[in-house]
């Protein structure tokens, strides 16, 4: 069992954790819920080793521990599956798993044969479908996410935390998952378990322990409470998620895609998007609807320029033809994008909030301008109530959907006529998630058209004026938002 007595922890000026307190079961799933903020994260960094000066107690087995480092934690058998990636994209899938933990050939080099065995095992045990030499970059996001769960495993630990571990994987992916930890329970492992998707939680977890900036709420058994009543707790009020029910008509046209393909870069013969036209209106919100490895992202990539060499297609922006070689056509022609993967494409995590922000508009700030940088910085922290001390704070600091917010307020700066969005609410809370829902609807209703790309379809249905579903590299099928449901848009889905 994993205890917590009266943890807390500090940082200048800010109390992250006020006497923390839990107790995880092994042979279960122990559910932490809480808003971005809540100290969850800090919390996992105290358990492995990350942070070693806090206030308080962490027992296992009944036994006060202390680490020093990451690798105390995993060799007294905790391992952490973190939410975001931490992997080397230029090495291979094999040489991440054994990152630190090397085999060695009696001659002292490393026994490469042996761990590509090894990472065979574990691949099939994953049903991860890739060989031991494929490079991580070459991985889809989902697929990185199972490497990360692989060097878990790979630990043989008993305590499993898992930060956010569904985030980018697929149905058929969560599923297989959550085979996985149904496994690791009947070999008594205690597996810890951050998720925001409820109707995940109430499938998998046993218990759960409710943390509100900074402070436990509450825990209990998952059969005796409520999503509604988890939510009150987490966010101290009812916050509630509604289908978008639009009727409004939307007549003037601003972007027009006609027959945008895009090549495989590796297999010549082989397009990951084909033949794909469509419009989006002034003002409109357009939802983009598939599942993994449906082409939801290299659509988005491609019209914002970033595949010119392998992409083909027609362009047409406020009535006039546009191509676009790079993302600076994109920026210069009214495009923003809001990519999926905000810690390694959307921020410099190592810069404060105020010199993010001010990365999209170098030119017009100029580099060593810092009070132009800094008034929109704090314009922005006002306008999306970014929860900072202040623009100078390092947005490595920042919570999950505090981060979210800065690369939005990096894109709005441009004040762009068309704001792309893929998967813009990935891994955040529900009350953050709907502050943003909230501003994306603003923004529509101030005459800024929007594409949505999604693979959650509470999100789409939230969101979106119209749908379009794509599936194997293709678009599919289109709804209104007062004609899709749930089922609608899964049965469109599926590849045929």
């Amino acid at each position: 069992m994993l205890e917590a007595v009266k943890i807390s922890k500090e940082f200048p000026g800010v109390k992250v954790l006020n006497q923390v307190y839990f107790k995880f079961y092994p042979g279960k799933v122990n559910a932490i819920l809480g808003e971005n903020g809540a100290g969850k994260s800090t919390l996992l960094k105290i358990l492995t080793g990350v942070y070693n000066e806090y206030d308080g107690e962490i027992k296992l087995n009944g036994e006060t521990v202390t680490f020093s480092n990451i690798k105390e934690a995993q060799n007294a058998g905790i391992a952490i599956i973190h939410q975001e990636l931490n992997l080397i994209p230029e090495l291979s899938v094999t040489e991440n798993l054994f990152l630190g933990r090397e085999i060695i050939t009696p001659l002292g080099l490393l026994d490469t044969n042996k761990m590509e065995a090894e990472a065979k095992i574990i691949f099939k045990k994953i049903q991860l479908n890739v060989t031991p030499k494929t490079l991580v970059q070459k991985l889809k996001v989902g697929e990185q996410q199972l490497i990360e769960i692989a060097k878990a495993l790979l630990c043989n630990a008993d305590v499993i935390l898992m930060d956010e571990p569904t985030s980018a994987l697929s149905d058929s992916e969560i599923e297989n998952l959550h085979r996985i930890i149904r496994e690791l329970k009947i070999e008594g492992k205690t597996i810890v378990y951050i998720s925001h998707k409820m109707d995940e939680l109430f499938r998998i977890a046993e218990n759960y322990t409710v943390l509100r900036d900074g402070n436990t709420i509450d825990a209990g058994e998952m059969k005796n409470t409520t999503e509604q009543d988890l939510i009150r707790k987490m966010v101290g009020r009812e916050v509630l998620i509604e289908k978008k029910n639009t009727a409004t008509q939307f007549h003037s046209t601003i972007l027009k895609v006609k027959d945008l393909n895009l090549i495989n870069p590796v297999i010549k013969n082989r397009k990951i998007l084909q033949d794909i036209s469509f419009e989006l209106k002034k003002g409109e919100i357009l939802g983009v609807f598939g599942l993994m490895g449906a082409g939801r992202t290299e659509l988005l990539e491609t019209i914002f320029g970033m595949h010119p060499k392998t992409s083909d297609y027609q362009l047409e922006i406020d009535g006039k033809k546009a191509f676009h070689q790079t993302p600076k056509d994109s920026i210069e022609n009214g495009l923003a994008f809001v990519t999926e993967d905000r810690k390694t494409e959307g921020l410099v995590l190592g810069m404060d909030i105020s010199s993010n922000i001010s990365l999209t508009t170098l030119p017009t700030f100029g580099i060593l301008n810092n009070t132009k940088s800094k008034n929109s910085a704090k314009y922005y922290i006002e306008k999306l109530s970014i929860k900072t001390p202040s623009e100078t704070q390092l947005c490595q600091n920042l919570s999950g959907g505090n981060q979210q917010k800065v690369v939005l307020a990096k894109w709005l700066v441009t004040n762009p006529k068309i704001l792309i969005l893929d998967e813009p609410t990935r891994g955040i809370d529900i009350n953050a998630k709907n502050e943003i829902y909230n501003l994306i609807k603003e923004l529509a209703a101030n005459n800024m058209s929007i594409i949505v790309a999604s693979s959650e379809i509470p999100e789409i249905l939230a969101l979106s004026d119209r749908i379009l579903v794509m599936a194997d590299g293709k678009l599919k099928d289109s709804f209104l938002a007062r004609e899709a449901t749930e089922d609608k848009l899964l049965k469109s889905a599926l590849p045929e």
